[in-house]
């Protein structure tokens, strides 16, 4: 697949620069996370689906201190063995996620020789025994520092896994005007990143970008958009991103992660003008439909293209979702932030409480996004009590 010899990478080359110009473009791809915190409902939504995707992701495997690997998920088990069966009779790749997010645990095992190289053949070994058709590598909370041991680690990897996959799941990383406000004293340490995304390029066949849980982190985006504003994934935040990345990555690796899920904030009117957001926590379509429904509102859609509606805590008090209502996230969230926003839709004095959610048309336009861009594809994160016509977007 990936590893040629000499003599047909070089009839290769010279093929591709005399083929002709109507030489087929790759294939767009589909693909998800399937979490096990939600295996249940996850497993069941994507069983009828399979034939849409080109990989999906069970989420998964996580990490012990000492670089070993825990089947969290319980993959061979049902409810995942069905649907992993499933997918290997649809020619649906397997991929599961290896999630790691304890930074100085990472940096201890990847700058050790001995350690690093035990771990790339656990993994290997791991994907051979089960059958996998690859992994996804989702280490995050990486130091700067760890940056040149991540990616000899995946160095090692690749060429140890063979003909097998290796995705690369990585961090959302934002242009600086996205990060710093014009005039802004930007600190000399600003682009001492943990992914080296031209060594991503060589040793990971997709590289999957974790565009979700934005919130109030793009200060460009804060002062154009009307509030409240703290979306889950706005387009043109994504767009940054992946117009970044593609400057190191090439597009036909590059997959746009698209959330399904949304958050809920209390948010509180600054004498300033802007307003601080306290991130609650996260929560599925029908949590936010069903509190929309017991305050008989509608809600609208964002300055994002998001589903949201704000609410008077005092007429309800916010109640975290539990059971299939509640979700996990890929990554930390900030839990308290401040964003200055400009042509508000609201007018109010006292506190309020703001839910945001990513339905159908905002997976489609990350997916017309992304076909505009010209990248691979799209991963959703995650499957299971997503917008049921989402569905209808992934074709």
């Amino acid at each position: 697949m990936r590893r040629i010899s000499l003599f047909l990478f070089a009839f290769v080359f010279v093929f591709a620069f005399s083929a002709p110009a109507f030489a087929a473009t790759p294939q767009f791809e589909f693909s998800g996370w399937v979490p096990y915190w939600n295996s249940a409902t996850s497993t069941a939504d994507v069983l009828p689906h399979l034939g849409q995707l080109k990989s999906v992701m069970p989420f998964g495997y996580t990490m012990k201190t000492d670089g070993t690997i825990v089947d969290t998920a319980h993959l061979t088990q049902e409810p995942f063995a069905s649907m992993i069966a499933a997918a290997r009779a649809k020619k649906v790749r397997v991929i599961p996620s290896i999630m790691w997010g304890n930074g100085a645990a990472i940096h201890a095992v990847l700058s050790n020789t001995k350690t690093r190289i035990a771990l790339e053949d656990r993994i290997v070994a791991l994907v051979k025994q089960n059958g996998w058709d690859g992994i996804d590598i989702d280490f995050e909370a990486k130091k700067s520092e760890t940056r040149n041991y991540f990616s000899t680690f995946l160095k090692g990897l690749y060429w140890r896994m063979g003909n097998k996959w290796v995705y690369c799941t990585v961090e959302a990383r934002m242009p600086l005007d996205h990060r710093f406000s014009p005039g802004a004293t930007i600190p000399p340490d600003a682009t001492d990143y943990a992914n080296d995304y031209v060594q991503m390029n060589k040793y990971c066949d997709r590289v999957e970008i974790m565009a979700y849980d934005q919130g109030t982190i793009d200060v460009k985006l804060n002062a154009a958009r009307s509030a409240p504003y703290a979306p889950v994934a706005d387009p043109g935040w994504v767009e940054s991103m992946v117009t970044l990345a593609a400057k190191s990555i090439a597009k036909n690796k590059i997959i746009i992660g698209v959330p399904t899920y949304g958050y809920e904030y209390q948010v509180t009117p600054l004498a300033s003008g802007g307003f601080q957001y306290k991130m609650l926590w996260p929560f599925t379509r029908r949590y936010g439909l069903n509190i929309a429904a017991q305050l008989g509102i509608t809600p609208w859609r964002t300055s994002a293209n998001e589903v949201g509606f704000t609410y008077n805590p005092n007429v309800l008090a916010a109640m975290a979702p539990s059971g299939t209502d509640s979700t996990q996230t890929q990554q930390p969230v900030a839990s308290t932030s401040v964003a200055q926003n400009l042509g508000s839709q609201i007018n109010t004095t006292e506190p309020f409480s703001y839910m945001t959610w990513s339905d159908a048309q905002a997976i489609k336009d990350k997916v017309d996004l992304a076909k505009r861009l010209g990248v691979r594809g799209v991963a959703v994160f995650s499957f299971g009590g997503e917008d049921p016509q989402m569905w209808d977007m992934l074709k």
